[in-house]
């Protein structure tokens, strides 16, 4: 389909809360090809509607090979393990920079197929951290709100630095 132009941080789009879709017909499904398209150019392994400017809540994740893409539209966490893991987090909307945050472990989430149909999903270790990550940004939570202060302004700075360069 097409490739997007990417909202950059520290746009304020990146915090505002995406609204639910309730029309799923073929705008949704070229939405959802244009996130895909996006987010590979990016490159990336996860986009939402909001990285692209479109206050929606729609994700695409392809954490393998090709045909691997799956889009959640609506997705929300519906049980959270007390267990919890550190992995290395970014964002199309902050290219270059990365940091460790710690999510939980294992998550259940229910989400709308591009069709409409309710499922239901149990995600663990990268594709656990992948549906908090992108809920976040649904949410109006830039990955880097779950940093410290001082983590967080010192990635801000190494992030405008690249800018600069």
């Amino acid at each position: 389909m097409a490739i997007r132009a990417l909202v950059r941080f520290p746009d304020p789009r990146l915090r505002i809360v995406a609204e639910p879709v309730t029309v799923f017909d073929q705008g949704l499904r070229d939405l959802a090809a244009d996130l895909l398209d996006t987010m590979r150019a990016a490159p990336g392994i996860g986009i939402t509607a909001p990285h692209i400017g479109i206050g929606r809540r729609v994700v695409v994740l392809q954490l393998e090979g090709p045909g691997s893409a799956r889009t959640y539209v609506n997705p929300r966490i519906l049980w959270a393990s007390e267990e919890t893991i550190l992995h290395t987090e970014g964002s199309v909307s902050m290219p270059g920079v990365t940091d460790e945050i710690r999510r939980h472990a294992r998550v259940r989430i229910t989400y709308q197929d591009i069709d409409g149909t309710e499922r239901t999903e149990e995600a663990e270790g990268l594709l656990a951290v992948c549906h908090q990550h992108e809920i976040d940004q649904l949410d109006g939570m830039f990955w880097i709100q779950r940093l410290s202060k001082l983590k967080r302004d010192r990635l801000v700075k190494r992030y405008e630095k690249l800018l600069r360069a």
